[in-house]
């Protein structure tokens, strides 16, 4: 456990412009305080974790969550949260008095295979994350972004996106659901993107969503353009031997392996390249 409360001490190295004063952490030298890391370290060692576990060091939520200063008692949104893997941690690590939120998008305009598969978030989900998390189902709760309650607009401290910029880009979601995330925030509030890093010289023609990659620049440049400001970034998630220039995209490494061929040098490379991308809701 020690060791892992000096990985994400150490995560505030990757921070390339720093927290104005006004949104610094409360904690003195790291992205959460100790006995909030200590909080996070029991929540990624429980049992129910036990399959998710060998992610971890594709994913490394610890530091990836302290990056973000996702701390207890907060108010969390976990964009398109299906099937779960984030949920299993953040809703048992925000605590009694913290709120969990899964939100899945607007698709009043999608096709139907869309619609069969992110629709009614909120009658589904909350049963489904009780099971995987051991919490009361009302301690869930899930909507779509067009059936947001009013009330919860502007009351939320980090809505959280992993790995699905390139879905909003793609099917052209992304005007839509940034503004909705937008709204739900506090003033102040942040945003944490994770998402497959496409290389800074790739053509649009692949960075157009459908290979699952896209480019860093490109991601920062859409999201200021919805009224966000970058905080800073981190390398926690990144993965130098990742190519990023497969015919069939991001699918072609694990955990999909969609190829089926040369499956030992994919295992070799691991899952993909991510940018990990902090940004703070500009008034």
């Amino acid at each position: 456990m020690r060791r892992r409360l000096l990985v994400i001490a150490a995560t505030l190295g990757f921070v390339t412009s720093p927290l104005p004063a006004e949104a610094a952490p409360e904690s003195k030298d790291a992205g959460i305080c100790e006995a909030c890391a200590t909080a996070l370290d029991l929540t990624l060692d429980n049992a129910r974790r036990a399959e998710d576990r060998a992610r971890d060091e594709y994913r490394h939520p610890a530091e990836t969550l302290a990056f973000f200063r996702v701390e207890p008692g907060m108010t969390v949104v976990d964009y398109m949260p299906v099937p779960g893997w984030y949920t299993r941690i953040l809703a048992p690590y925000l605590g009694d008095k913290g709120r969990y939120i899964g939100l899945n998008p607007d698709v009043s305009t999608a096709t139907d295979a869309q619609k069969e598969y992110f629709a009614n978030l909120a009658g589904t989900f909350p049963a489904k994350a009780a099971e995987w998390t051991g919490l009361p189902a009302d301690r869930i709760a899930a909507y779509n972004t067009d059936s947001l309650p009013e009330e919860l607009k502007g009351t939320v401290d980090r809505v959280l996106i992993f790995r699905e910029m390139h879905n909003l880009h793609r099917f052209g979601w992304l005007h839509r659901e940034l503004t909705a995330m937008r709204g739900l925030l506090k003033d102040g509030g942040m945003l944490g993107i994770v998402q497959h890093r496409a290389k800074a010289d790739a053509t649009a023609a692949y960075t157009d969503g459908n290979k699952g990659y896209l480019r860093e620049k490109d991601v920062i440049a859409l999201v200021e353009a919805h009224g966000f400001e970058l905080v800073g970034k981190s390398e926690v998630n990144a993965n130098p031997r990742d190519t990023a220039d497969y015919p069939v995209g991001v699918w072609t490494l694990p955990p999909v392996l969609a190829t089926k061929a040369d499956e030992a040098r994919y295992r070799a490379i691991g899952e993909s390249d991510r940018m990990t991308l902090l940004f703070r809701k500009r008034p």
